[in-house]
């Protein structure tokens, strides 16, 4: 069956959500949140890579009525590349002020369609969808590929808290994009031509499911990768760690355990050897 991602929004709302990327940014850099700031900005690129080059240029799944579908599609990428990929290395990184970083996304997520609609009734309206049948195999591909690859990885692992957390990376991978997808369902954009509320759900599920969580674990594993030689503020760790090392470190840690500023700048405890 096939589900059609589509949104329907005023120019004001792209206006809007831009002020607030940068807003988001700045607070990001200000407290020093560099890696995630990076991480960020890198996960807009892709996903623009991923929209226009794939999705639209390769596979041709995109359409737009009244606006520019380059620069529609940039903007899209960046906004929820950026907080996506945020957000979940936030997570990832157990920072001790998640909660805060959360309501921060939520809100602007759930408040944004409310405030364009309301002061931008005169503003054009922007209409763009793509349709899934073409590639959602290969995303469901990248989904079995990856949590099978953990999987396997946590079989060998005799050490407990050397096994990926698996539990906690699928209820990222899915919660990060059901929050977006949620919100932009309640707040009219998304699906809002579609008459049938199945197929309203039917998009709600599967991409939760599916688009953002395929991610989870080759996401875990560069952030393990990139947090087990450098703190948050980008500075080298005087102890790099080994990958299962970084693993247990990350098992051990729990959130709003370490100091907000000196979250993964703290001096590593002597390296374990692996069994």
């Amino acid at each position: 069956m096939e589900i059609v991602a589509q949104r329907v929004f005023n120019t004001l709302y792209i206006w809007l959500d831009v002020g607030f990327l940068v807003f988001f940014c700045a607070l990001l850099f200000l407290r020093r949140k560099y890696l995630t700031l990076l991480f960020a900005l890198a996960g807009g690129v892709l996903y623009m890579i991923v929209d226009y080059g794939i999705f639209h240029l390769l596979l041709g799944t995109r359409t737009i009525e009244g606006g520019d579908l380059f620069w529609v599609l940039l903007w899209m990428s960046m906004s929820y590349g950026i907080t996506n990929f945020a957000w979940i290395w936030l997570w990832f990184s157990k920072d001790k002020r998640l909660l805060e970083w959360s309501l921060l996304i939520c809100v602007w997520w759930l408040a944004a369609p409310m405030l364009a609609e309301t002061f931008g009734q005169n503003a054009q309206t922007i209409l763009i969808q793509r349709t899934t049948g073409a590639y959602h195999g290969y995303m469901a591909l990248i989904l079995v590929l990856s949590y099978f690859s953990a999987i396997v990885y946590n079989f060998r692992q005799k050490d407990r808290e050397k096994r990926l957390p698996l539990p906690w990376m699928l209820a990222i991978g899915i919660l990060v994009q059901f929050a977006w997808e949620c919100a932009l369902l309640l707040g009219g954009i998304r699906s809002a031509e579609i008459a049938s509320v199945f197929d309203k759900l039917m998009t709600l599920v599967v991409n939760s499911l599916l688009e953002t969580n395929l991610g989870a674990v080759p996401i875990f594993c560069i952030f393990t990768l990139v947090t087990a030689r450098f703190t948050e503020d980008m500075k080298r760790r005087p102890l790099p760690l080994s990958f299962t090392e970084r693993v247990r470190e990350i098992n051990r840690t729990k959130v709003r355990e370490l100091p907000a500023d000196r979250a993964l700048t703290t001096e590593p405890a002597a390296p374990e050897k692996d069994q």
